[in-house]
């Protein structure tokens, strides 16, 4: 959530960099500040200020403040209460300045060795444990800048994206990626340096986007690029960064754009709080450790899609972490007489943060009193839920246009997966078995872009389903929740009636509608299950239903008369939901295709509920 740029220039950087922060406001921050190696002196000037960028406006504007070479930050507080002194740029013995995105895991260790050697810390954060070993290591031993950045990093354990200053070297910025994005800007005769190109937008439209392990140095004339020792060459992308979140590009449509960003965005969610072998739980904020220490139970809270990824979480909440959980539809719950047991974590799922019952939900819980924290999943740091929540978890889907929401959905699916992991530490999990969870989520983005391959064979399917009336959706366990957002999905944008049932409750009342002219779609992964949803699906075979069923390549499923098949790659089973929840967002948009609707605007419905 945090936000980094910088700027190597023959102008003064002061307004680019405050600029870019301005387009960042959207991540949310609780401070800002900005370093400047000063044009006259050579010495490194900083500001911060606690706040909106438009506080660090005003202290800059009180007294001179320029330079050509300089760096910025927007931070959202994981060490350290929001405060100007744990704010960015930190700095050490005024020759080095260093902002930070991501989380320094081995910090605690690195500090007593830098205390112990005389360094004094005046922030709480991991951060400036990082700038004293680059001062210690680049003074000590007498590196440049760039070789001293090579030696420090393979110290830190976790994730950062880093870039450093210093005025032993004032033409030179130097930056290192390890799991938090960055992505250079290019200029002529001047570079640049941001985590988001949205950040340097007024000013260049070629970017390089760095990739795990680069580091690189920024130099008027040149950018140079190194991974694993070696000279590397990243090529350059243009790019309007201003209208590229507005514009549909090659897709027709927004919500097929949307479908097809989701490997990136669920990467996006997932850099920064994740290592190689566990979850960063402190991308959750500096409140998330003592309250989830305290949880024993969890009540969750939504409406719509999002209810449903609360559906989905309940199941990885006991089964995964073996904590209870319940799960209300927001405008019900303050309807009803709540008993708050001992030890609850109230969550709020919202990809807006403006839904009126959601935020209604929200105050009576925190009126009602009892719970332990209030925790925010949401897509919108600004929004009125993350700000009146005690902690949140931005899903960091990027803009959703489409009013049937796509990617805000599997992101807070991945925001929701990562809460169950840290809670499940609390439980008993063992190291290696979220050692295995994280090489599943690592493994997520590649399966995702697999699984979009399948577009033209669900088209196929869409055509079939285009001139039906009704539909129903069967799924188990987990995949009976995407089972209902797949109906969900086909109801909202092609405006068939669509309804979805666990598997196992057809003969208990919706087998009674199964004929030759009812659409069955089924979700079927290679779990435990399986042969129960195989013996669900013989039922509605033998009464002459057509079945479409999304099956894992290995579960045995074959094409017939009866029986359209579109075979998903093996998933573990822990990403399942995910996966599952793509060929029926598929399906949906292309039978609106045929049908001729309004995709991105259905009728009826907004994209964020603001009433009751």
């Amino acid at each position: 959530m945090c936000g980094i740029v910088g700027a190597v220039a023959q102008r003064d950087v002061a307004g680019i960099l405050l600029e870019g922060l301005r387009r960042l406001e959207y991540r949310g921050y609780d401070s800002a500040g900005m370093a400047l190696l000063d044009a006259a002196t050579g010495a490194i000037d900083c500001i911060k200020a606690t706040g909106k960028v438009a506080k660090l406006e005003e202290s800059m504007a009180a007294r001179p403040f320029e330079g050509r070479v300089g760096i910025a930050h927007t931070r959202w507080a994981t060490h350290g209460e929001p405060s100007e002194r744990n704010a960015h740029p930190h700095l050490s013995s005024d020759d080095f300045a260093l902002v930070h995105n991501g989380i320094i895991e081995n910090y605690q260790s690195l500090r007593q060795e830098l205390t112990a050697q005389g360094y004094v810390f005046v922030s709480e954060t991991d951060t400036e444990a990082v700038v004293h070993l680059i001062h210690q290591a680049c003074v000590g031993r007498g590196l440049s800048l760039l070789e001293t950045v090579k030696q420090v990093v393979p110290r830190l354990h976790g994730a950062y994206g880093l870039c450093v200053i210093s005025r032993r070297e004032p033409d030179r910025i130097v930056v290192a990626r390890s799991g938090s994005p960055l992505v250079i800007g290019v200029g002529i005769g001047e570079n640049f340096i941001a985590s988001d190109a949205l950040a340097l937008g007024q000013v260049t439209d070629r970017f390089m986007y760095l990739e795990e392990g680069d580091i690189a140095e920024l130099t008027l004339k040149d950018v140079k690029i190194w991974n694993a020792g070696k000279r590397v060459q990243r090529d350059i992308t243009h790019i309007t960064s201003e209208i590229a979140e507005v514009e549909k590009g090659e897709y027709g449509h927004f919500m097929l754009k949307e479908i097809h960003e989701q490997a990136q965005v669920i990467r996006n969610s997932l850099n920064g709080r994740i290592s190689d072998t566990h979850v960063l739980e402190e991308a959750f904020g500096v409140k998330a450790r003592g309250i989830f220490d305290q949880v024993k139970q969890v009540q969750i809270v939504a409406c719509g899609t999002s209810y449903h990824a609360g559906m989905i979480t309940k199941y990885w909440l006991e089964n995964i972490a073996k904590i209870p959980s319940q799960i209300d539809i927001a405008s019900d719950y303050r309807y009803r007489h709540i008993i708050v047991q001992p030890g609850t974590l109230f969550v709020t799922i919202s990809q807006s943060g403006e839904t009126a019952d959601t935020l209604a939900a929200l105050r009576f819980a925190r009126e009602l009193g009892g719970y332990v924290g209030h925790l925010a999943i949401c897509n919108v740091a600004t929004s009125s839920l993350v700000r009146e929540s005690d902690f949140c978890l931005l899903t960091n889907a990027g803009r959703e246009i489409g009013v049937a929401s796509t990617k805000a959905f599997t992101t807070q699916l991945c925001a929701l997966l990562l809460l169950t992991l840290v809670l499940a530490r609390r439980t008993g999990m063992s190291d290696e078995t979220e050692q295995q969870y994280v090489r599943d989520l690592n493994s997520l983005s590649g399966l995702v872009t697999r699984t979009l391959l399948l577009d033209k064979q669900v088209k196929a399917v869409a055509k079939a389903l285009m001139d039906k009336h009704h539909a129903l959706y069967l799924g188990r366990g987990v995949q009976y929740p995407v089972a209902k957002e797949g109906a969900l999905k086909l109801k909202e944008i092609s405006y068939i009636h669509a309804e979805a049932y666990p598997a196992g409750e057809l003969k208990h009342g919706p087998l009674a509608l199964v004929d030759e002219k009812m659409p069955v779609i089924a979700v079927a992964p290679n779990d435990e299950l399986l042969g129960k949803l195989k013996g669900n699906l013989a039922e509605v075979s033998a009464r002459g239903g057509k079945l479409f069923v999304f099956a894992d390549e290995s579960a045995g499923f074959e094409n017939d008369r009866s029986c359209k098949v579109v075979n998903l790659p093996s998933v573990p089973e822990i990403l399942a939901p995910i996966i599952y929840t793509i060929p029926l967002q598929l399906l949906s948009y292309h039978v609106a295709i045929y049908k001729g609707t309004d995709v991105d605007h259905p009728r009826n419905l907004a994209k964020s509920v603001t009433v009751e």
